[in-house]
């Protein structure tokens, strides 16, 4: 068995929570917030079956894509005292970032 901890954007929640749910797929979905620009995000916890790891990274792949947006500034406590302020910078945003870990024991209570 596998826990597969999916961080995915705000933007692809509804996206990746429909695939799952189509499939069969039981997961669990805890917000969460980026640390760069503090967007948000959410952190899937999908427990399957080594042989499905495959098809639910797949899954993740097809409904999360990266966007390209501006940023006027970072956040004034990341500038500090005395700081510039930038112009706007291109920054890709989106996407996911997966972790696939081995569980050694699962057990529903």
């Amino acid at each position: 068995m596998k826990l597969i901890i999916a961080i995915v954007h705000e933007r692809d929640k509804q996206k990746v929570s429909e695939a799952l749910l189509q499939v069969g797929q039981q997961f669990t979905i805890i917000a969460t917030t980026g640390g760069f620009l503090r967007d948000g995000n959410i952190s899937m916890l999908v427990g399957t079956d080594d042989d499905r790891v495959d098809e639910v990274m797949g899954l993740i792949r097809n409904c999360c894509s990266t966007r390209e947006q501006y940023v006027a500034q970072p956040p004034l406590d990341m500038v500090g005292a005395g700081g510039m302020l930038m112009n706007p910078i291109k920054v890709s945003v989106g996407g996911a970032i997966v972790f696939v870990v081995n569980v050694e024991h699962f057990e529903r209570v």
